[in-house]
């Protein structure tokens, strides 16, 4: 959808938020008369034909009190980000260079708006969750980096040395993992054993990684890394993941090295609140739904 939508009434909120799915929604709270507001109603609905990926709804907090009690919002403007009806983050404020930069950190790595048909209802592809500056990967090859793995075209990751891999994968808020995709080539090269470990307190080498109990092992067919392979993951272990480390052990051929074309994360994200604090930082706090009586003097702008 291009252009912003306004939602007209509180029943109408939920049904907008299902209709983007996966795509990302910006929803803007304002209020009639906020002079805030006002001034970034123009760049905020040249966002929404710029960026044709996202869905841009706009509510107002009179017209739609339960929806503002029940995100609490006290001040407008204020921009909500979800995704499959999960708020994942806040922007308070009519800084239009701000918000934008907001937009486009939440629709890096986006995988779009086709949702793959093998990706159960109520999950999604995590990728657009994957904080790039905080992954690492040892013993990849300087050629054929790890970067190459988060897309999906003709490049790939690859083993240097030997067929091992250490992938450390870092999120941007906590997740839960429900399975991944772990695509490779079938010329022997594609990964076999691997083994999971989540939160870390530290980077581990490959001697720890090799003595270490995992959070989960695994042991990939030929068949689970192809384009449509799906591999579960033990669900109720993966439940506040805040990075992941995977372990390649081997490949399917015993192939010197190790290639690995694509790989993600299925789940959700799991849901935050960002309270404002006295001193203006913003801080992530737990999901705590407070129910008033909305009226006009509870909101500044």
């Amino acid at each position: 959808m291009v252009g912003v939508k306004p939602v007209g009434s509180d029943p109408d909120f939920q049904p907008e938020l299902s209709g983007a799915g996966s795509r990302l929604a910006v929803v803007k709270f304002t209020m009639r008369g906020c002079g805030p507001c006002l001034r970034i109603a123009p760049a905020f609905s040249s966002m929404s034909n710029k960026y044709p990926q996202a869905v841009f709804l706009e509510v107002d907090v009179h017209q739609c009190q339960g929806t503002a009690a029940t995100n609490n919002i006290s001040a407008t403007p204020t921009f909500l980000f979800f995704r499959n009806k999960v708020r994942i983050d806040q922007y308070q404020g009519a800084d239009a260079v701000g918000l934008e930069e907001k937009i486009k950190q939440h629709l890096e790595n986006d995988p779009g708006s086709n949702e793959d048909a093998d990706i159960p209802k109520g999950y999604m592809d995590l990728m657009p969750f994957i904080n790039k500056a905080g992954c690492e990967c040892l013993n990849e090859s300087d050629e054929h980096g790890f970067d190459n793995c988060l897309r999906k075209d003709m490049s790939f990751l690859e083993s240097d040395c030997d067929e091992q891999l250490l992938i450390t994968v870092a999120f941007n808020q906590p997740v839960k993992l429900y399975s991944m995709k772990f695509q490779g080539p079938d010329n022997g090269q594609g990964p076999k054993y691997v083994k999971i470990f989540i939160n870390l307190p530290r980077s581990m080498d490959f001697e720890e990684a090799e003595r270490s109990e995992p959070t989960q092992a695994l042991e990939l067919t030929e068949d689970d890394i192809k384009e449509d392979g799906i591999v579960p993951l033990r669900y109720v272990k993966f439940q506040n993941v805040n990075s992941v480390t995977l372990f390649v052990q081997s490949n399917q051929g015993e192939e010197e090295t190790t290639r690995i074309s694509y790989f993600t994360f299925i789940g959700t994200p799991v849901p935050i609140n960002h309270c404002f604090c006295s001193d203006g930082i913003t801080s992530v706090c737990s999901v705590i739904v407070i129910h008033a009586v909305v009226n006009k003097s509870h909101y500044f702008c």
